[in-house]
Order: C-alpha cells, then sequence, then structure tokens
C-alpha cells in the first residue's frame, strides 16, 4: 500500500507538470490567428495537428490516467477513518477522470475531422461546436473535479490525515472549483493555478509520509 501511496504521490506531481506545461505551451507558443480569416485559422490547424494532438492527448489522457491513480491512492487512504466521506468523494473522482479522458479523445478525433473538411467555413463552425461541448464536459466547469477536492479534504482534516497545509488548500480548489458555476473565466483560472499548488504539495505529502495502515 505504502508503493502506491508512494506511485500516487509521482502521479500527483506530474500532474502538475502537465498543467505547468500546458499553459506554457498555450501562453508563449500556440499563436493562433483569432482575428483572422476563417481560411487562415483553418490552415493554421492543419499545420499544427500533430502537435496539438500529442498536446491534448497529454492535456486530458494522460492526466486523467494519472488522476485515476490518485483517486483510489486517496480513497484507500481515507476509507478507514472516514468511509462514508472518502466513498462520495472516489465517486466524484471517477466521474472526473473518465470527463477529462472522454474530453481528451473527443478534441482529438474533432481536430482530425476539422482539418480533414475542406469548406473552411463548414470546418470552423464543427471546431467551435467541438470546443463547447469540451469545455462544457471536460473544461469549462470545474465542478465535479471541485467536489472531489473539497470532499477528501475535509476527510483528510477529520481523519487528520496528509499535511494541513494540503487540506485548507484542497478546500480552496475545491470551493474555486464550485464556483466555476458561475460562468466566469476567472474562477478556472483560479481552479487551474490553486490546483498546480495543492497538487504539489500533495505530491510531496505523499511521497515522504506514510499512511495509518
Amino acid at each position: 500500500m505504502q508503493t502506491f501511496q508512494k506511485a500516487a504521490g509521482v502521479s500527483s506531481l506530474l500532474q502538475a507538470l502537465i498543467y505547468i506545461s500546458a499553459f506554457i505551451y498555450f501562453g508563449v507558443f500556440w499563436q493562433y490567428p483569432v482575428t483572422a480569416d476563417t481560411v487562415s485559422k483553418l490552415a493554421y490547424l492543419v499545420d499544427n495537428q500533430l502537435m496539438l494532438s500529442v498536446v491534448y492527448l497529454v492535456m486530458y489522457v494522460l492526466f486523467g490516467v494519472l488522476l485515476a491513480i490518485l483517486v483510489i491512492a486517496l480513497h484507500h487512504r481515507l476509507k478507514e477513518k472516514m468511509p462514508l466521506i472518502s466513498q462520495l468523494s472516489a465517486v466524484f473522482g471517477v466521474v472526473w477522470v473518465g470527463l477529462v479522458i472522454a474530453s481528451g479523445m473527443l478534441i482529438n478525433i474533432g481536430l482530425a475531422s476539422v482539418v480533414a473538411t475542406s469548406e473552411p467555413e463548414s470546418a470552423m463552425t464543427l471546431w467551435r461546436t467541438i470546443k463547447i461541448i469540451v469545455e462544457g464536459i471536460g473544461g469549462g466547469n470545474e465542478v465535479v473535479g471541485g467536489l472531489w477536492v473539497l470532499l477528501l479534504s475535509v476527510a483528510a482534516l477529520k481523519s487528520d490525515q496528509l499535511s494541513k497545509l494540503t487540506n485548507y488548500l484542497g478546500l480552496l480548489v475545491g470551493s474555486a472549483g464550485l464556483l466555476t458555476l458561475y460562468p466566469a473565466e476567472v474562477f478556472t483560472e483560479i481552479f487551474g493555478l490553486s490546483q498546480i499548488i495543492w497538487f504539489i504539495v500533495l505530491g510531496v505529502n505523499l511521497l515522504f509520509t506514510k499512511s495509518d495502515e
């Protein structure tokens, strides 16, 4: 069990790294021509399809696999002292895993369909539709992920598991996730940025402390 806890710690740190890498890629290297015509936008997607597909694969599918490891490890760590809250948080964690992985598969299949469409207007309409769906289930609305973090942080606080810093950060992250119900990008940004810190602190905590089991 302790080995699996350490594997979860590594997974948590890798998730933080994925977040940071995504911020760097889209903030520095991604130069999508937002104000250009549809022909230029489609041409940019065609030229960058391979790289963008890899980025989405890592951002969503790999992230989801690592998240699954973390969800199960934290459930096992908390279930003895806080069985009900731990089980409930695990339910939301598993649902979040499914949504994240589904988002990655959808956007990569969608991107392939977009670049294969010869008519620029139709292609960009399809791309906008795909982006809206992906944002709805796994990007712009972080309620499910927020509930997972919030509930497991409550369980960890009540059972005196993990560090207090980890748990109080988790309460902040979870609350920010719930606030993404309101359609304002600032809450999504707060959730993402605070979760990077939480993943790092959690990862270190799992690697260097022992559970009570």
